[in-house]
């Protein structure tokens, strides 16, 4: 036997590892009672707000909202304010007018604030953070407490271009001040429609 197989013998005789069962994750992270209270009170920390209203409200809300806007993008079906079709345009850098967008947020996480978006059918990941405003609109029941839950509800098989988003734009960098709309939408609002 050859001192290279000496040493592998040793090293297999050695290395016992037993089969040890994985601790279970079920009901792991924090809950709330009411994760739409809470989801509202964590959105305020990051200089966003939330708000619940029903579904015909939503054009006169962001009406209230916003009063003058000139560009307005929305991929949401049931909102009727869009005038411009951020996916008609080849060149992302011409969707940095857009006053307003108006997105689909497919599920909201109490503990941090943030929402989950993913539009297959967006052609431009960067509208999320070239509009000067943002609403991501979410439904109601589309709430989950912690990001454990959030991450057993995103699929990643057939992946794509997918953000956890938690408000406007915002930095504390300098003297840890912060400083929101520094880089992107300056004001992010988050409407749960029921």
């Amino acid at each position: 036997m050859s001192s290279k197989e000496e040493i592998l013998n040793a090293i297999k005789s050695n290395n016992i590892v037993k089969n040890t069962i994985l601790p279970e994750y079920d009901d792991f992270g924090i809950t709330y009672e009411n994760k739409l209270e809470k989801y509202a009170e964590v959105i305020k920390t990051v200089g966003g707000e939330s708000m619940v209203i029903s579904k015909d409200k939503l054009d006169e809300t962001i009406q209230n909202l916003y009063e003058d806007l000139t560009i307005v993008y929305s991929n949401v079906e049931f909102c009727s304010l869009s005038n411009f079709d951020a996916n008609k345009q080849d060149d992302a850098h011409y969707l940095k007018d857009i006053d307003l967008a108006i997105v689909k947020g497919n599920f909201a996480v109490a503990e941090n604030g943030a929402v989950w978006i993913k539009d297959e059918n967006n052609r431009h990941r960067s509208l999320y953070f070239i509009a000067q405003n943002i609403i991501i609109v979410v439904n109601k029941n589309d709430i989950v407490n912690n990001m454990h839950e959030a991450y057993s509800k995103i699929e990643f098989e057939n992946s794509g271009y997918g953000v956890f988003v938690s408000g406007p734009s915002k930095t504390a960098d300098i003297e840890q001040s912060l400083v929101i709309g520094a880089h992107g939408p300056k004001s992010g609002y988050i409407i749960f429609v029921e």
